[in-house]
């Protein structure tokens, strides 16, 4: 999964934005490490907590790379989890009824912090 950033020249340094996910910022005194802030943003970005309820666009794939425009690999991990999410909540389901439906053990903590 990969999302796009416009990088902007200044004097200073170098600024970029991401194009799908509002307000995805990072800046750097350098190209090659704005494009490590940019993998950093990113994936700061898509990091929810677990109850979260925001569905955070996927990238545009009708994008065209130019020469002010990256792309930047979102972590395998964070990718999965936010497809998951995506999913989970256009289909109106619970993380229950996912994990249900994926096959996965379901743990519960009681109050005295034992998993049943």
């Amino acid at each position: 999964m990969k999302y796009h950033f416009k990088v902007h020249k200044e004097r200073a340094g170098f600024w970029a934005e991401c194009l799908e996910l509002n307000g995805c910022i990072t800046q750097a005194d350098t190209q090659e490490e704005l494009y490590e802030n940019c993998e950093e943003a990113l994936n700061l970005f898509l990091e929810e907590p677990i109850d979260s309820k925001i569905i955070f666009p996927l990238p545009d794939t009708s994008l065209d790379i130019k020469k002010n425009i990256i792309e930047i690999q979102v972590e395998p991990e964070i990718a999965l989890a936010v497809l998951l999410r995506n999913y989970r909540l256009n289909s109106n389901m619970t993380q229950k009824q996912v994990a249900e439906m994926l096959g996965m053990k379901i743990l519960t903590v009681t109050k005295t912090g034992k998993e049943v």
